[in-house]
C-alpha cells in the first residue's frame, strides 16, 4: 500500500516537478538526500533487537539452499508466482511505464493529464490491497477474491484498450484498474500459508522473485512491440497501442485459469 503511495506521487508529482524546470539529475540528488533522512529516523524510532546465534559459512549458505529448494518445489508456490506475476504486470507496463503515452498518443490527451491519469492506477492499488485482504480475511477464503479480482482486472483493461472514452473514462478507470490488480497481493498470503511457518520469510522472497522477474522480462519484450509508432492519426496509433497489449489480456486469461489449480488455504477451508 505504501509503496504504491509512492509509486502514485512519482507520477503525478514528479512529473509536473520536472516539467516546470527542475532537471532529473538535481531531483535525484533530492530524493537521495530524503532518503538519507527516513533511514536515520527509522535508526533511531526501530525497536533494538538482541542478537541470535546464527549458523555461519557453509552451514547458513546450505540452510539457505534448503529453505529455497523447498519452497521452489512446491507447485503451489509457482502458481503463486505465476499468477501474482500476470497480475501484476498490466499495472507496471500498461499503466505505470506506457500509460503517459497511450494516453497522449493513443487518447489525445495532454502531458498533464496524462500523468495524473496514470497515476491513478497506483493509487487504485492503494485502496485495492488492503481492501481485498478485508474481505478474503472475511470470507476466510483466498481463491474468490483473487478470481473476482482477476475477473475485473480483465473487464478494465478489456475496456481501457478497446472501450468507448466518452462513456467512462477518467481518473475512474484507472482506479479501478489498480483495486481489480490489487488481487495480486494476495498469492502473498496463500504462499505462505501453503509452505511450513519457519519458510514464511523464504516463501515471500520467491513470490517477490517471480513476480518482478514478470515485470525485468517483459518489459523490454512489450518495449521493442510499442517503440515503432506509426505515422499517422490517433486511430493508427490507438490500432497500434491494441496490437501491442493484447497480450497482457491473454496474461490475465492465463492468471485466472491458474487460479483454479490453486489450493484454498484459508482459515474457512483449514476449518473445514
Amino acid at each position: 500500500m505504501f509503496g504504491m503511495a509512492g509509486g502514485s506521487a512519482g507520477q503525478f508529482l514528479v512529473g509536473p516537478i520536472v516539467k516546470s524546470g527542475v532537471s532529473w539529475d538535481r531531483f535525484w540528488i533530492y530524493a537521495g538526500c530524503l532518503g538519507l533522512v527516513i533511514s536515520a529516523v527509522l535508526l533511531l524510532l526501530l525497536p533494538k533487537e538482541s542478537p541470535k546465534t546464527t549458523t555461519s559459512g557453509s552451514g547458513a549458505f546450505s540452510a539457505l539452499l534448503r529453505s529455497l529448494g523447498k519452497v521452489f518445489r512446491s507447485p503451489q508456490s509457482l502458481l503463486c508466482g505465476f499468477i501474482s506475476g500476470l497480475l501484476f504486470i498490466p499495472t507496471t507496463i500498461l499503466g505505470m511505464t506506457w500509460g503517459v503515452r497511450f494516453l497522449q498518443e493513443a487518447r489525445g490527451r495532454e502531458y498533464e493529464a496524462a500523468v495524473t491519469l496514470a497515476a491513478a492506477v497506483p493509487l487504485g492499488w492503494m485502496i485495492g490491497c488492503p481492501l481485498l485482504g478485508f474481505i478474503s480475511d472475511r470470507l476466510g477464503r483466498r481463491k474468490p477474491v483473487i478470481l473476482g479480482g482477476t475477473i475485473m482486472l480483465l473487464a478494465v483493461v478489456t475496456w481501457v484498450l478497446f472501450g468507448n472514452p466518452e462513456i467512462l473514462r477518467g481518473h475512474t478507470v484507472g482506479i479501478l484498474m489498480g483495486i481489480a490488480s490489487g488481487a495480486a497481493m494476495l498469492p502473498y498470503t496463500v504462499i505462505k500459508e501453503a509452505n511450513p511457518p519457519e519458510l514464511g520469510g523464504t516463501a515471500t522472497g520467491v513470490i517477490n522473485f517471480l513476480n518482478f522477474t514478470f515485470s525485468a522480462l517483459l518489459g523490454p519484450v512489450f518495449g521493442a512491440r510499442l517503440v515503432q509508432m506509426p505515422e499517422g492519426d490517433s486511430n493508427l496509433a490507438l490500432a497500434h497501442y491494441q496490437a501491442g497489449f493484447k497480450p497482457l489480456l491473454f496474461g490475465i486469461i492465463v492468471a485466472l485459469i491458474l487460479t483454479f489449480f490453486l489450493k484454498e488455504t484459508g482459515p474457512a477451508r483449514r476449518e473445514t
